[in-house]
C-alpha cells in the first residue's frame, strides 16, 4: 500500500470500533436518499420547498444541496474521506435547523404553519438533530474499522498476520 501524506493520514485515520458502521450507514443513507428526493420531488422537497422556506435562489441552492447530499452521503456510506464528507453536511444541518426549524419556536416558520413552541420545534427537528449529531460523531471518530478510510490507512505493519506456518 502506498504511503499516505500527513494530511491524508489524518483525514482517513480512525480507531473507532467496527460498530461505527451502524452510524455511518444511517447518516449516509439518510443524506443520500434525501438528496435524491430533492430531484425526484422538486416541488415538495427541492426547489419548491426552498422557495416556500424563503431561501434565496432556490433554483440554484436546492439542486446544489441535493448534489452535496448525494455525494457526501455516498462517501459516508462507503467510509471514504468520511471526515471531509461530514463537514458540508454539518453546515447543511445547521442551516436547516436555523432557517426552517428555529422559527418554529416563536411560531414564525414558513414551512410549519400553526406550529410553535419547544415541543413542535423538537418534534420537527428530530431528524436534523440526529443527522447533525451523527455527522459530528463521524467527524470526531472517523469512519471506523469497516471502511475504505481504514483500508487506506493500513500500513504493512498493521496488515493482518498470516497465521499459516511457513513451509520448510
Amino acid at each position: 500500500m502506498a504511503h499516505l501524506s500527513t494530511w491524508q493520514a489524518k483525514l482517513t485515520s480512525t480507531d473507532a470500533p467496527a460498530a461505527t458502521v451502524l452510524i455511518r450507514l444511517y447518516v449516509g443513507a439518510v443524506f443520500l436518499f434525501e438528496g435524491i428526493q430533492k430531484f425526484l420531488y422538486p416541488d415538495q422537497l427541492g426547489t419548491g420547498r426552498f422557495d416556500k422556506a424563503g431561501i434565496p435562489a432556490p433554483g440554484f441552492l436546492a439542486p446544489l444541496d441535493g448534489i452535496f447530499e448525494i455525494v457526501c452521503g455516498a462517501l459516508i456510506l462507503a467510509g471514504l474521506l468520511t471526515r471531509l464528507a461530514t463537514l458540508p453536511m454539518i453546515v447543511n444541518m445547521l442551516g436547516a435547523l436555523l432557517i426552517t426549524k428555529l422559527p418554529i419556536l416563536w411560531g414564525d416558520a414558513l414551512l410549519f404553519a400553526g406550529k410553535s413552541g419547544w415541543w413542535d420545534f423538537i418534534h420537527e427537528s428530530r431528524t436534523d438533530l440526529a443527522q447533525l449529531c451523527g455527522s459530528l460523531f463521524l467527524l470526531v471518530v472517523g469512519a471506523g474499522a469497516y471502511s475504505v478510510d481504514a483500508h487506506l490507512h493500513r500500513t504493512d505493519d498493521t496488515a493482518p498476520i498470516d497465521v499459516e506456518p511457513a513451509r520448510r
